[in-house]
């Protein structure tokens, strides 16, 4: 297993045991110590990690993840959303790609269609779409390169979504705040309020461990937000409150 999918694994374990001992992920991932210490150092040094006397915790306000490792985490469930977010695309749609790490996982489904537009400041995106034998229109926006996201941000970016209205944007989130509504740990977010505005519907995919976490930046209300995809972990609760603010709900089972 290379480190970078490791230490994906290692905060994908600590976001659903919490704090735990080194010795815990040792035995977990059937490695050395060495190996596991030197992970937690790196992602202890990317602020995704609390190292404890002994043990360690995940950093509730860890930042910004490099979207290879994002990719990583949770990679099952945001296969299932994206799936199911897939299957509301018709041909003729004009649709905004976020650069968030579910929305990614769209792209392969996108093969079957040949008559959709879609806009996207995602490099991985652009890259994606360009593999598929299809006849797809694909529009990228100017701006400055961001190297974690590997997506175009700026005042470049943001003023060429506001040219544009779309029929559907797909966009991710680091967590959902049921006061605060969609938030991210981005701090370039203007380019995704952009697309909110450009488009006449906002489908938001996020799997069911990011609710309750507010991220710094609100990119916007959860009033604003359509339809929500997420997994079968959600709770009772959660879901009472997303209906009551009229959000239709789709949950993404098993295949």
């Amino acid at each position: 297993m290379k480190p970078i999918q490791r230490q994906a694994q290692i905060l994908e374990y600590l976001q659903q045991n919490g704090r735990t001992s080194v010795e815990a992920l040792i035995t977990h991932f059937n490695t050395t110590g060495t190996t596991i210490r030197k992970d937690l150092t790196r992602l202890q040094e990317e602020g995704a990690v609390i190292r404890t006397y002994g043990g360690v915790m995940l950093n509730r306000d860890e930042g910004d993840q490099p979207i290879d490792r994002k990719t990583l985490i949770n990679t099952e469930k945001k296969k299932r959303i994206a799936a199911r977010a897939a299957s509301l695309i018709s041909e003729g749609d004009s649709l905004i790609f976020d650069a968030g790490s579910t929305v990614l996982q769209m792209v392969p489904h996108l093969a079957r269609f040949n008559n959709i537009t879609v806009m996207t400041n995602s490099l991985s995106i652009v890259n994606e779409l360009a593999e598929l034998d299809t006849d797809q229109v694909i529009l990228m926006p100017g701006g400055t390169y961001r190297k974690t996201s590997a997506s175009l941000h700026g005042s470049l970016a943001e003023s060429a979504f506001s040219h544009f209205s779309f029929d559907t944007l797909f966009i991710g989130a680091d967590g959902v705040d049921m006061t605060a509504g969609v938030t991210t740990f981005n701090e370039v977010f203007a380019v995704s309020q952009a697309m909110c505005h450009a488009a006449k519907k906002i489908v938001l995919l996020v799997d069911s461990s990011k609710f309750g976490r507010r991220s710094p930046n609100v990119v916007c209300n959860l009033d604003a937000v359509d339809v929500l995809i997420t997994d079968s972990d959600i709770t009772s609760d959660t879901l009472t409150q997303l209906g009551e603010k009229g959000i239709e709900v789709i949950i993404a089972g098993d295949a």
